[in-house]
């Protein structure tokens, strides 16, 4: 986010730090839609929700709270069992969303979480929790997305469920603020290209910021697991190339990127000085509205995209 950027989407992204703190407040509102400890749940999006349904499945499973899939929505396997279905849907109009939903009401309970209290959603699904507070006038999604992620975690801190190493809300909320003030590197600004690299549950960050990168700039950007760089994708890395990895990076990675004139962004690590990887999502939705801004784009209103997909038999 540049320092004289007037865009709505630069704006949604700095309210971040006061609407993680509004989810995490509107948790006991939503029991009847959040998992139940020990239950077998998929969580199911598409795009940005997909990549958030990502990160809480291995935050839900890793802290013990329960086996948990997730899924893009078209993809889901219907001859699975599981508990609980949750979906993310901002519009709450998501043609893959509601037909999944309506093709498993009355055999599995279902959740959903929403920006839209009066979205087709509402009927679909068993339950709903409405963000609408974390609702976006911008196309591509930012707060809403991570307000989800927030108010997930906060349930899995509440259920004593939190994984080992990760942080507390409250810190990532104080993170997230740090983000929005820290200064972005010119090399990474004026990078050709970005790889973002994750583990665990950042796999899902890595994947949502390269989207972001793509929508509002149409930059070229790839995402993978951590370890998975060596086996192909570091042949991109290269001078005015940056790699930018949520959360730990493997042993002698830094030194494999160095080597090949790569320049390396670790702003989200175990250590004190370190970011929450979710505060980190930030300082990389601000490098996407830099960058759009740069290339004369209007981050407001990205290329080729709407709020919502919404399908008419089959086909957009």
């Amino acid at each position: 986010m540049s320092a004289t950027s007037s865009s709505r989407t630069s704006a949604e992204i700095a309210s971040q730090p006061a609407v993680w703190r509004r989810a995490a407040l509107a948790l006991p509102h939503h029991a009847t839609v959040l998992p139940r400890r020990g239950e077998r749940v998929a969580v199911v999006g598409c795009g940005t929700s997909w990549f958030m349904a990502q990160s809480y499945a291995v935050l839900r499973e890793s802290g013990g709270h329960g086996e948990t899939d997730a899924y893009a929505a078209s993809e889901f396997p219907y001859g699975r069992h599981y508990d609980r279905v949750l979906a993310i849907t901002r519009s709450g109009t998501t043609t893959e969303v509601l037909d999944l939903l309506r093709r498993v009401k009355g055999t599995v309970v279902t959740g959903a979480v929403t920006a839209d209290p009066a979205s087709p959603v509402n009927q679909a699904a068993d339950a709903v929790a409405v963000l609408d507070f974390a609702d976006e006038e911008s196309v591509v999604q930012t707060r809403f997305a991570t307000a989800n992620l927030a108010l997930l975690r906060a349930h899995l801190e509440a259920e004593g469920a939190l994984p080992a190493g990760v942080r507390t809300l409250d810190a990532a909320v104080r993170d997230a603020e740090q983000a929005l003030t820290r200064p972005l590197d010119a090399a990474v600004r004026d990078a050709e290209q970005v790889t973002f690299l994750g583990s665990g549950w950042t796999c899902g960050l890595a994947l949502e910021a390269a989207l972001k990168m793509r929508e509002a700039a149409g930059a070229w950007t790839e995402a993978y697991p951590a370890m998975e760089y060596r086996h192909g994708p570091i042949s991109i890395a290269g001078p005015g190339r940056i790699t930018w990895a949520f959360g730990e990076l493997p042993d002698g990675l830094a030194d494999d990127i160095a080597r090949v004139g790569g320049t390396l962004v670790a702003g989200s690590t175990a250590t004190p000085s370190g970011l929450d990887p979710l505060a980190d999502l930030v300082r990389a939705q601000r490098l996407a509205v830099a960058c759009a801004e740069a290339r004369g784009y209007d981050p407001d209103r990205p290329r080729n995209l709407t709020r919502s997909v919404v399908l008419q038999d089959g086909h957009a």
